[in-house]
């Protein structure tokens, strides 16, 4: 498994790892190199079970998952240490505690709903961002928090807002905002990889008679279309993730410009 040597670390919360979005995509391409390097010649959709289980040596659980803020709805979660965690048990119709081993990985059982295999595939590939670029951090925050003396669930929730996130870096403000970011980002360049992603989008320009790089928004409704519609569309289809994260994926790459709509 290839292992993460960020040139910079934020030593003032646990030595988060500095990363610009292209170094991600770098590590990206090393780890998909190292796991199947097929996925880096031709369009296809990964599968992010057997990623997760046979390469990164995780386990795999799907649960409701408990959350007090119904408000913030936790898609995943990532246990780095043995514990419990809570869950609500739809049988008993009550919250109970369940026993976790460490290197689990939670879906939520309604990201596995039909409909919404884009969100699972994403959701699964962000776990395995935090494993590869924050295990350590992680276990680390544990360990000061036991030498404190405090009672800590080994556990990291992802919320909805922090998976297929449209956040600007430039205006995050806490090692956690960076984390989710290069988690997030680092789902995107697993799932949609530069070297077959940017190839694949030229050639859906050039079926659709647009031989520039690139689209500007709100100048030409047919483009808009394109843009919005029939490319992410295609994305979605040959890639498995959500037209969202396609959208997304587009502006990032510099394909799109303009206004971010992520609604269908």
């Amino acid at each position: 498994m290839v292992k993460l040597n960020p040139r910079r670390t934020d030593y003032t919360n646990f030595n988060t790892p500095v990363l610009f979005d292209r170094e991600i995509d770098e590590f990206a391409q090393a780890v998909l190199t190292d796991y199947k390097p097929q996925l880096l010649k031709e369009p296809c959709t990964i599968n992010f079970q057997h990623f997760l289980e046979s390469y990164l040596g995780a386990s795999i659980e799907y649960h409701d998952i408990y959350n007090e803020d119904p408000n913030r709805q936790i898609l995943a979660m990532t246990v780095y240490g043995r514990g419990e965690v809570k869950v609500f048990d739809r049988e008993n119709e009550c919250v109970s505690r369940i026993p976790v081993p460490e290197r689990t990985v939670i879906i939520d059982n309604s990201v596995m709903e039909t409909g919404k295999e884009g969100l699972a595939l994403f959701s699964g590939l962000h776990e395995a961002g935090h494993m590869l670029l924050h295990w350590d951090v992680y276990m680390r925050m544990m360990d000061a928090a036991v030498e404190c003396g405090e009672d800590v669930m080994p556990v990291v929730f992802c919320r909805r807002q922090h998976i297929e996130s449209v956040a600007n870096t430039r205006k995050t403000r806490t090692a956690e905002d960076w984390r989710e970011h290069q988690a997030d980002y680092f789902a995107a360049a697993i799932a949609m990889p530069n070297a077959t992603f940017k190839a694949f989008v030229h050639s859906i320009l050039r079926q659709n008679g647009y031989y520039k790089a690139s689209i500007t928004m709100g100048r030409d409704s047919d483009l808009d279309i394109l843009a919005h519609d029939i490319i992410p569309d295609a994305v979605s289809d040959v890639y498995g993730v959500s037209k969202r994260a396609a959208r997304i994926k587009l502006h990032k790459t510099g394909f799109v410009h303009g206004e971010i709509r992520i609604k269908a």
